[in-house]
């Protein structure tokens, strides 16, 4: 029914203005109630334990969905066990000029440079923190970004800006050092700045544990030295971001040249994230928190990474393919997966 709808009316519609469309309807759900109609108890096989935190399930939103935190209660009466809000930037931005989200339908991917468009962190700690006060709710996340603005020199002191109004409202606090739509932001994946920048955060983060979320164009020994890293000052790595490649798209090229720059998610990425979650694993002890982002649409997806070892599994774009009940379908159907395993 979903499928049908998306290619008769939602493929017709501008991409972000869908988002805007699908997220005001998430944003009602505590209100109409229909959210609590599809939630369940959870399945116990699903429970993780990790950072300290319980997650009912392995699966989550990962950022971009929910910028400022207005639909962290929608999103987990949706079935998701945690919602990673952001990337919040300490200072308000527009994002870049529109249009800026473009669908690659044949891929089922994603080309967006939607360029950290927020509120600003101190509105969305206003946000969260009523949010956190709700009995009901899934674990919340929240990534952390460069303001376009700052110079990549004083990055540093732009991030403590939003982890000292961010990470006493956050479950966990991720800083993002991948997009590719923010000037100079991935340089900080060299580890030269990006040990500096990790040691102060989680210094200003306190009790809240802290992950480095990297992107997928990283080379394997670049995503090892990262991840080392991240064992040394952190609690855990997020891999990946969206990709900057091109390659092996099957979407007509004038399509792709059309949609322009920007990082592609979605299908695309799901081979290199899962290479790097090989990678990353190879290399961190087997409590440490890894979790994996990138190309995920079934439970069948989500069981693999788990297996190659994932502590937790994010997913977006596979939303907008799937539909508004994806999360309580995955997690259904990895309920029975990991019972078959485990009894094998």
């Amino acid at each position: 029914m979903y499928d049908f709808f998306f290619r008769t009316v939602l493929k017709r519609l501008d991409p972000e203005f869908a988002h805007s469309l699908a997220f005001a309807v998430i944003r009602t759900l505590p209100v109409i109630g229909l959210g609590r109609l599809q939630q369940r108890t959870p399945d116990s096989v699903l429970h993780v334990e990790t950072l300290g935190l319980s997650f009912d399930s392995p699966f989550g939103v990962a950022a971009g969905f929910d910028k400022s935190g207005v639909g962290i209660q929608g999103l987990g009466q949706l079935g998701f066990s945690h919602v990673e809000v952001g990337t919040i930037t300490a200072l308000p931005q527009p994002g870049n000029p529109k249009p800026r989200l473009f669908r690659l339908v044949a891929d089922r991917g994603v080309i967006n440079r939607m360029g950290f468009n927020n509120a600003g962190a101190a509105k969305a700690a206003v946000i969260i923190e009523r949010e956190r006060r709700r009995t009901q709710r899934p674990v919340i996340g929240i990534n952390i970004g460069k303001s376009r603005v700052v110079a990549v020199e004083d990055a540093v002191a732009d991030y403590l800006t939003s982890a000292r109004a961010l990470a006493p409202l956050a479950d966990y606090l991720v800083v993002n050092v991948s997009s590719p739509n923010t000037p100079g932001l991935r340089g900080l994946q060299e580890i030269d700045k990006l040990k500096p920048l990790l040691t102060a955060v989680k210094s200003a983060a306190g009790v809240t544990p802290v992950l480095v979320k990297i992107a997928p164009d990283v080379t394997d020994d670049e995503a090892a030295a990262i991840a080392r890293l991240a064992v040394e000052e952190l609690d855990g790595i997020i891999a990946t971001n969206t990709t900057l490649s091109r390659k092996g798209l099957v979407t007509e090229p004038d399509i792709i040249e059309a949609a322009g720059t920007g990082g592609v998610s979605g299908k695309p990425v799901a081979a290199r994230s899962l290479e790097l979650l090989r990678v990353i694993r190879g290399v961190v002890p087997a409590e440490f928190c890894v979790i994996s982002v990138g190309g995920i649409e079934t439970a069948e997806d989500v069981a693999e990474r788990l297996r190659d070892g994932a502590t937790l599994v994010q997913g977006y774009t596979g939303f907008i393919y799937r539909g508004p009940f994806w999360a309580r379908s995955i997690n259904r159907r990895l309920a029975t997966l990991l019972r078959a395993e485990r009894a094998a």
